[in-house]
């Protein structure tokens, strides 16, 4: 299974929109990434998102820029901020035949997913910014070995999609 990681891109003050939805510049962000997504020929089987505007955003926005359809994201209090890495990593290993997943989630939840896919007992420091993405493949879930294939912060996902 290929698992992406995305944190949500840059979001508005909760005086500004007391949903925090995204920003104009969280919303280019994350465009950007899902142009350099595409770029790149990823293509999802299944979109995860947390019920958090800005997540759902996010999701949607790369959704629209890979062609993946907007009513199969699926939202989820499995990927929320708070969340157990082993709660999410159980919500993927139920995820029946797919192989390529998308996480548009939260800090601290998908730097500990991370973390929890590559190493047992101690933590690996995987720095996320908002709308960058890493891919990490494993064989079977769940897992501590799996593989970081690649972590592409926003400036890079920029210059693929220019």
């Amino acid at each position: 299974m290929e698992i992406y990681l995305m944190q949500h891109g840059p979001a508005l003050s909760k005086d500004q929109d007391p949903e925090e939805g995204l920003g104009p510049e969280g919303k280019d962000r994350i465009h950007a990434s899902g142009q350099a997504l595409k770029k790149m020929g990823v293509t999802f089987d299944v979109i995860l998102s947390s019920p958090k505007k800005r997540s759902k955003q996010t999701a949607a926005i790369v959704a629209e820029e890979v062609g993946f359809p907007l009513e199969k994201i699926v939202e989820t209090p499995k990927v929320k901020a708070m969340t157990p890495p082993e709660e999410t990593v159980q919500a993927l290993s139920e995820l029946s035949g797919a192989e390529r997943v998308l996480i548009a989630g939260h800090l601290p939840s998908v730097a500990e997913v991370a973390s929890f896919l590559l190493t047992e007992g101690s933590k690996a420091a995987v720095q996320f910014e908002m709308g960058g993405c890493c891919r990490i493949d494993v064989d079977a879930l769940p897992t501590h070995s799996g593989r970081l294939r690649w972590y592409l912060t926003p400036a890079q996902l920029k210059l693929i999609a220019s």
